[in-house]
């Protein structure tokens, strides 16, 4: 069997030193339809988000992306070069922040920090890596960031 194909695509504990910066590849444009759909399905009734002439006449002049969907796809652009199969379980986010608006059509990029790793005292196999998660339109202005701890696999004993 293939080993490249049974190796899981994110990183391990031990490929997650403190300092580590990854500048991830994936990149997503957000589009109008992303926005009303994700602020409907979440019950939120917001009208920067879903009122065109209301957000005409905000200090934006025009609809504001989803806060909590630019979120999401920081984290989301980030899973296939960090904790795709490597994730055990997200432990929390916290210093969420929102420098800077987003708009239907800006496209966002993503880069993850590590600013701690620590081997796990009660899990063997396991430790807990935090990052500071980036997120960037196409001006490289930082639209979003968060730090995020994650409990992840080490890399297992080779047989």
């Amino acid at each position: 069997m293939n080993e490249d194909l049974e190796r899981p695509q994110g990183r391990w504990f031990e490929e997650l030193p403190v300092g580590t910066v990854i500048r991830h590849r994936i990149r997503r444009t957000v589009t109008e339809s992303d926005n009303i759909l994700f602020t409907t399905l979440t019950m939120n009734p917001q009208p920067l988000h879903l009122d065109f002439e209301a957000a005409a006449h905000s200090e934006f002049g025009r609809p504001l992306f989803n806060s909590m969907m630019t979120l999401s796809v920081l984290v989301g652009l980030s899973v296939h070069e960090l904790s795709l199969g490597t994730l055990v379980a997200n432990l929390g986010l916290t210093d969420v922040t929102f420098p800077r608006p987003v708009f239907h059509g800006d496209t966002l990029r993503a880069e993850s920090e590590v600013v701690e790793a620590r081997e796990s005292r009660s899990r063997p196999t396991q430790g807990v890596v935090t990052v500071q998660h980036r997120a960037y339109n196409q001006h490289g202005e930082v639209v979003a960031q968060c730090l995020r701890m994650m409990l992840m696999q080490r890399r297992p004993a080779e047989s």
